[in-house]
């Protein structure tokens, strides 16, 4: 039997709403076998983010190393990373890897508004763009990368910049319509659905590139990806149990079939 390994290289929340935690339930509801190289420790709930300790750059690596010289890989999704140290140390060893496709979640601000990256860090998040088959940043976290709030020029000088493609996310954006669209240096792909008014969203960001790394991985088309990870966290947001009194989250393990 095979499956798709994913590594996911991201921080872990005690609330279990986002981070590994939902990486690694994403990962297995569609399929694939997670494998994780965590990066921060933080302490939070639904309400917010207590604090919050990076994991050093050393042991970050020999998480990877752990993984890669046994296991392997089939993707990489990327989340939060911790700090400029881990940044630069995580691109150093993704960059020795070969035609594995590496999804980038680049996590600023959690969506309870604890700010999870330093201006330093968001600075090396550049090397990682460079690596990664698909960048997935929300409207806030795009302006802030690319200097402009206007979602196309954004994006373009994001792919421009870094190559690969931009997942430009609608969840941040008005009205109720949510778009999302995938930017490549030759092609827009758009997907439309009506906003699922909730506050259970915590983990939205980490789940949706999990679940494209899953597909990947899989050996998904990046179109193909999208789609199905789209599909998944509609899904898992109607799930929702109603956990805490904040942001709670989702439900990942509460729906028939990961893949409908």
């Amino acid at each position: 039997m095979t499956v798709a390994r994913i590594l996911i290289v991201a921080g872990s929340d005690s609330g279990g709403g986002a981070g590994i935690q939902a990486d690694l339930k994403t990962v297995m509801a569609l399929g694939g076998h997670g494998m994780t190289a965590i990066t921060a420790i933080t302490a939070q709930n639904t309400l917010g983010v207590t604090r919050a300790m990076p994991v050093p750059a050393d042991m970050v690596l020999a998480q990877i190393d752990a993984v890669l010289s046994d296991i392997g890989v089939d993707a990489v999704k990327i989340g939060m990373i911790g700090s400029a140290d881990v940044a630069n140390a995580v691109a150093d060893r993704l960059a020795q890897l070969d035609g594995v496709p590496v999804v980038f979640d680049p996590v600023m601000v959690a969506t309870s508004g604890a700010v999870l990256a330093d201006p330093a860090t968001i600075a090396a998040f550049a090397r990682l763009m460079t690596l990664a088959t698909v960048v997935t940043p929300n409207l806030p976290e795009m302006a802030a990368l690319a200097g402009t709030a206007d979602v196309d020029a954004a994006a373009r000088i994001l792919v421009a910049r870094h190559g690969g493609a931009v997942l430009a996310k609608g969840g941040h954006g008005e009205g109720a319509v949510l778009t999302d669209r995938l930017f490549t240096a030759d092609d827009v792909t758009e997907w439309r659905a009506p906003r699922i008014e909730t506050r259970h969203t915590h983990g939205t960001g980490c789940t949706l590139a999990s679940a494209i790394a899953t597909g990947l991985g899989r050996g998904l088309t990046l179109v193909e990806a999208v789609t199905e990870a789209r599909a998944f966290v509609r899904a898992v947001l109607l799930a929702a149990p109603g956990l805490g009194g904040g942001h709670g989250p989702m439900g990942h393990g509460l729906i028939p079939n990961g893949r409908a």
